[in-house]
């Protein structure tokens, strides 16, 4: 059994003190104090799933140690980097600074890649899946978790980023399923078993524009690696490269999905119109009626 005069006074701190981010919606006082519990407990959960978890009655040392989280956490550091996990897509993952911690926008891809899967079913038994910028692996492994038949690659250009993606691979016994290599972009599976073969490409990229990045919350900006979310000086120089070398590894009817930022969604669509390399383009939008995914289908 906790302690509730802790628990309510830490509580009470954290409501007052914590900045809450749009991004994590699930990070609110009382899920952020349940996961630093279970954490100092020694059994690490994310904020979602911390609320479903028994929080024990802690020893003077762990105590110190939750108090010490808490403050860490006040101070800016990320609650994924504090506990370790962070859930994504029913999955528990592993994280922390090696890539960018996944947010619940970038769900929204995930789900637009499996509505492309299900396009392929009725021709496609074992589709073929490559996830682009892949990080921790979030969104490669939530296809492959859902999409049991599905052969999966994923690749980075951080060897730190395929690392934890390799480690949250084993994490969630996937180990045989998914392969991820470390490289720029497309190359490092433009080999014969995949280019021209990819039934779906995903691609969650750096999409801030280098010049709000200083403007960005310190939380982000000083705790997780620039390179996943610089996106050079307009925010879409990494899409605009996969959009102009997709079509050689995507298989004739392949579909592409990737993730854009808030107001890049009516140009990046329109770009895709006049590319010439695509027939059916759909877009995803948030709560809020932006774009934040956009499919297209190779010619």
């Amino acid at each position: 059994m906790r302690s509730s005069d802790s628990y309510g006074q830490l509580l009470l701190r954290l409501q007052t003190q914590l900045e809450p981010q749009p991004d994590k919606p699930e990070e609110n006082p009382g899920n952020t104090l349940d996961a630093l519990w279970l954490c100092a407990q020694g059994a690490p959960s994310s904020a979602r799933t911390a609320p479903t978890k028994t929080l024990s009655a802690l020893a003077p040392p762990q105590m110190a140690r939750l108090h010490e989280l808490v403050q860490r956490r006040l101070s800016g550091t990320p609650l994924a980097h504090l506990t370790g996990r962070k859930h994504f897509m029913e999955m528990e993952l592993l994280a922390g600074p090696d890539a960018l911690v996944p947010r619940i926008e970038t769900e929204i891809l995930a789900r637009a890649a499996l509505d492309a899967a299900a396009k392929l079913a009725g021709s496609v038994a074992a589709p073929r899946i490559l996830d682009v910028c892949t990080g921790s692996g979030n969104v490669a492994l939530a296809l492959a978790t859902h999409l049991p038949k599905a052969i999966v690659g994923g690749c980075d250009l951080s060897a730190a980023a395929i690392d934890l993606a390799r480690r949250n691979a084993a994490h969630l016994g996937l180990s045989d399923r998914v392969q991820f290599r470390t490289g720029d972009l497309l190359e490092p599976f433009r080999d014969a078993e995949w280019a021209g073969h990819i039934d779906l490409l995903t691609c969650n990229p750096p999409y801030i524009s280098s010049a709000k990045v200083p403007a960005m919350a310190p939380e982000i900006a000083d705790f997780e690696p620039a390179m996943a979310f610089d996106g050079g000086p307009f925010g879409v120089s990494i899409l605009m490269r996969l959009l102009n070398e997709c079509p050689d590894v995507l298989r004739p009817g392949g579909w592409v999905a990737f993730e854009v930022g808030l107001g890049q969604g009516p140009a990046m669509e329109k770009r895709l119109k006049a590319n010439g390399h695509f027939g059916a383009i759909e877009v995803r939008r948030d709560h809020n009626e932006h774009i934040r995914a956009i499919l297209a289908q190779r010619a």
